[in-house]
């Protein structure tokens, strides 16, 4: 585990973004091609915006999503597949981009494709709640399908809001389509990019409690290479 603390979110973000393309470059100097799976999020636009800059191939990579609210239109501003396509795979020539479409019909098709190679690097975001991707706590740690259906918990639901993504706790979806844990560990390498205060009390809880289902991102230390991205507020609940 490796942690960093930036000054601010922008400067965090750059700096995960430099080391997410880094990879990115010796992956594909080492194997002609790179595998990636991407959060959403607020959290996210600092290193996207700089990621999609970077100077990376991105015709030799292939995207993995990691979720999507069952049942909400593409057209929704809350929706992930919206999301990625404006701020990032829109920007970039990707060789392929696997998106969650929100029903559970597309599971087969996404685990099929998935399951081809193994995944390079997970760009992986850390909830308020401390989930990885929608896997809110209790998580499933034991499950070894690559995409599941889970419920969303009310400081999930809350989040969402917070963020701007729909106007009451009413308006977001009660499920969605996960990555699950497993799969997501299976990425050889992850960097989590984490800001703001109100993730300070997720971040704290990650880097001091046990691993355990109820603070999903715990498992997160038991990957053989991960980098954590902080900025001072986010990192401001824990000595590190």
């Amino acid at each position: 585990m490796k942690v960093i603390v930036s000054e601010n979110a922008k400067e965090m973000g750059i700096a995960a973004a430099k080391s997410a393309a880094a990879y990115l470059r010796e992956t594909i100097s080492k194997n002609g091609y790179a595998r990636i799976v991407v959060s959403t999020g607020a959290s996210q636009l600092p290193m996207f915006e700089r990621l999609a800059q970077e100077n990376v191939d991105w015709s030799k990579i292939e995207m993995f999503h990691l979720d999507e609210y069952i049942g909400l239109p593409e057209a929704h501003k809350a929706s992930f597949r919206k999301y990625l396509k404006e701020r990032f795979v829109g920007k970039i020539p990707l060789k392929n981009a696997y998106f969650v479409e929100g029903t559970a019909d597309c599971i087969p098709a996404l685990t099929e494709k998935l399951s081809e190679r193994p995944v390079d690097l997970g760009l992986i975001g850390i909830g308020e709640n401390a989930h990885i991707a929608f896997n809110d706590p209790p998580a499933d740690f034991e499950t070894r399908e690559s995409y599941i259906v889970v419920n969303l918990d009310d400081k999930c639901k809350k989040q969402q809001v917070g963020e701007g993504w729909f106007e009451t706790l009413d308006d977001v979806p009660k499920q969605a389509i996960s990555m699950s844990v497993f799969r997501i560990m299976q990425s050889k390498k992850i960097i989590s990019v984490v800001p703001y205060a109100v993730k300070a009390n997720a971040v704290k809880k990650t880097l001091e409690s046990e691993v355990t289902p109820v603070i999903p991102a715990t498992i997160l230390k038991t990957h053989p290479d991960w980098e954590l991205y902080l900025d001072k507020d986010s990192a401001s609940g824990t000595v590190i």
